[in-house]
């Protein structure tokens, strides 16, 4: 049986992700069958137990994840050409008033604070930024197959065999794509569920079918809705919610 580097092996147990693991291991929170590792790069057997000091456990306690309701004009990560990142929406002055979690805005609930998947900067909706990486994993991870809902409004003509097509059957970048779930939510709007994200897909996707998109908002991500939310502000990921 070959050895694995401790980090990988807890990302890969959903314990944290690997640049927390490696943070977690240098101040000695780490413990393999009971006993501290602090060397970086350590290399264990699969088999062996994992787990976390109380001093660890804590922090991850302390970790937040915001759900922003992104509008245009805002990029999901880095800045870039001048346009702003959605993080600095995150203020004390754009929490929603309506937020049910019992945290408190604090400027530390911004250091680390990270998107989990992106959203486009002329798409508007739900975005998750979040300090844990046991749920960017979840949503981001190599295996997520998280459900992410659409609402989108389009113009031109679409076919029955169009729509199914949307469902089923286009590739993208040299890759067919995953099976999706698509239907007119009204006249001018059709709803997506997408299992996968690649670059402005949806766009892509429509254009393929000979249709427009003029607007699109992410309204879910897995159990875990928009809702009410309004856009521009934010609200914290509630103890009794889950992805």
């Amino acid at each position: 049986m070959e050895k694995i580097r401790i980090s990988k092996l807890m990302s890969a147990q959903g314990l944290c992700s690997r640049r927390e693991a490696d943070s977690y291991i240098e101040r000695g929170w780490v413990l393999v069958d009971g006993v501290p590792v602090t060397e970086l790069g350590t290399r264990i057997f699969p088999t062996q137990r994992i787990t976390l000091a109380k001093a660890g456990q804590s922090q991850q306690d302390a970790s937040v994840t915001v759900l922003l309701n992104k509008p245009i004009g805002f990029v999901s990560g880095q800045a870039e050409k001048g346009y702003r990142p959605a993080i600095v929406l995150v203020t004390a002055q754009s929490h929603f008033a309506g937020d049910r979690s019992s945290a408190r805005f604090s400027p530390a609930h911004l250091r680390g604070l990270a998107p989990a998947g992106r959203l486009d900067i002329d798409s508007t909706g739900l975005l998750v930024l979040t300090q844990d990486g046991r749920i960017a994993k979840q949503l981001i991870g190599e295996n997520s197959g998280m459900d992410k809902e659409y609402l989108v409004r389009v113009e031109g003509r679409l076919s029955v065999e169009g729509l199914a097509k949307l469902n089923f059957g286009l590739s993208l970048d040299g890759a067919a794509l995953k099976r999706a779930e698509v239907g007119w939510q009204n006249k001018e709007q059709l709803r997506f569920i997408l299992r996968e994200g690649k670059k402005r897909q949806i766009r892509r996707m429509c254009e393929m079918v000979g249709l427009k998109v003029t607007g699109l908002k992410r309204v879910s991500i897995g159990k875990v809705k928009l809702g009410e939310l309004p856009i521009g502000q934010w609200r914290y990921l509630r103890n009794d919610e889950r992805f």
